[in-house]
């Protein structure tokens, strides 16, 4: 078997950028991600989720994937389950949902803390109330401020008064100033495993449904963080409702008016809080809160954007020079007949070796004419490119879908491309 070497101009480092679309859809204290409802299948003890994780949610890793999730029982002690274990000894390795305390009070040496898979992720909404307490918001307040040069709807706090509602609505409003640490407030937080390295300007949509009607939609068209009201069933638009954090992820909902004053309401704030008029502060009611579940019956909400997302690729460069590559050690290479089980390829002696010139290859080579043979030519199929390391290790196999004839005269480039 022939090797060769990758020379300096062979191997390409470089990456691909993509933007995959992602849709979250929320109804009924239910989170649907990209439309895929909950997939189940039967398993040895019930019929469950495969992915063991809540619609809207998505299994980090992949682990535990249509794995048995069965209780242990008296008769059955086992378990499909995959799951991380920690034994405590010397290294006083721990998890790091375990405190110093817990860990040196509550456990042994020689016992074993476990944990559980699969680990899943989706997003979360929040809404503050006027005057309340918003320890998330305040987190995000140097971030916010940081971009103020982009948008001036950034500023965690600003004295400006804000724009006048452009309405014919005859219960028109003041847009209040931005006050994030006080004023009525909405928070949505993406997970970066749903968007990649960033949010792709401009491929933001908030959608806002009454009983599947579309009231409203905010949309970042200047690509520079602020939330557009673009559509609006009741007044005019171009109000700006919101700012999206493109790196960090997040959507801080400021849009306090009515949408549709006077006309419908929904228990956006919970059974307990009443109903209120639909506002932008008011989009994603229904989806967890960390603490609780908020149901707006009549209401749905639909977020779109695309991420951008950097795939780190090698490209190798295998070339197959002319007048070699022409022989193989398949058995399939010589003429039927020319050997026998017991014949050796190689002739050795105390002063020689050398290779058994009694063997005759297959002609393979086709002519145009009927029961004729062509001239003899050597040639051989190439099927498959093996892969090594410095050490001969084979590491990897590129196969062909269909294998390329090699004569002596032809010499071929097989470009491989491997995405990390």
């Amino acid at each position: 078997m022939p090797y060769y070497e990758f020379g300096p101009n062979d191997i390409f480092h470089n990456r691909i950028k993509t933007h995959p679309k992602v849709e979250f859809v929320i109804y009924a204290n239910k989170v649907y991600y990209n439309n895929d409802a909950m997939i189940s299948g039967s398993l040895p003890s019930r019929t469950t989720n495969v992915t063991h994780v809540d619609t809207g949610f998505i299994s980090l890793y992949e682990l535990n994937v249509h794995r048995d999730e069965r209780e242990k029982t008296a008769t059955d002690s086992t378990t499909q389950m995959i799951y991380p274990f920690i034994t405590k000894n010397g290294s006083l390795s721990s998890f790091s949902t375990v405190s110093s305390n817990e860990f040196n009070s509550d456990f042994n040496y020689g016992d074993i803390l476990t944990s559980s898979y699969p680990l899943s992720s989706s997003i979360r909404r929040d809404f503050f109330d006027t005057d309340a307490t918003r320890t998330r918001v305040e987190a995000l307040r140097n971030t916010l401020d940081y971009y103020v040069h982009i948008s001036p709807h950034y500023a965690y706090s600003s004295s400006e008064p804000g724009d006048t509602l452009k309405t014919v609505h005859p219960q028109a409003q003041m847009v209040p100033g931005c006050d994030k640490s006080s004023q009525a407030l909405g928070l949505v937080s993406i997970p970066s495993i749903f968007y990649g390295s960033s949010i792709r300007k401009g491929s933001v949509h908030l959608k806002f449904f009454i009983s599947g009607t579309l009231l409203g939609e905010l949309h970042d068209r200047d690509k520079n963080g602020s939330l557009i009201e673009v559509t609006s069933s009741i007044h005019a638009t171009g109000n700006v409702g919101g700012v999206v954090l493109y790196n960090e992820g997040f959507l801080v909902l400021t849009g306090a008016w009515d949408m549709h004053p006077g006309t419908f309401q929904d228990t956006y704030k919970g059974a307990g809080g009443g109903n209120q008029d639909p506002q932008w502060v008011f989009f994603g009611a229904g989806a967890t809160d960390g603490t609780t579940a908020t149901t707006a019956p009549s209401s749905s909400f639909s977020l779109e954007y695309e991420g951008i997302n950097y795939i780190p690729t090698l490209t190798m460069l295998a070339h197959a020079p002319k007048g070699l590559l022409n022989d193989s050690n398949n058995p399939t290479f010589l003429k039927s007949g020319s050997y026998t089980k017991n014949m050796k390829f190689t002739i050795t002696e105390s002063h020689h070796y050398a290779e058994d010139n009694s063997f005759a290859i297959k002609n393979i080579v086709s002519s145009s004419h009927p029961h004729f043979s062509a001239s003899f030519r050597k040639q051989t199929y190439i099927s498959q490119i093996g892969l090594f390391d410095e050490e001969r290790n084979l590491v990897g196999i590129a196969k062909l879908a269909t294998p390329v004839k090699k004569t002596e005269d032809r010499e071929f480039t097989f470009k491989l491309k491997l995405d990390f």
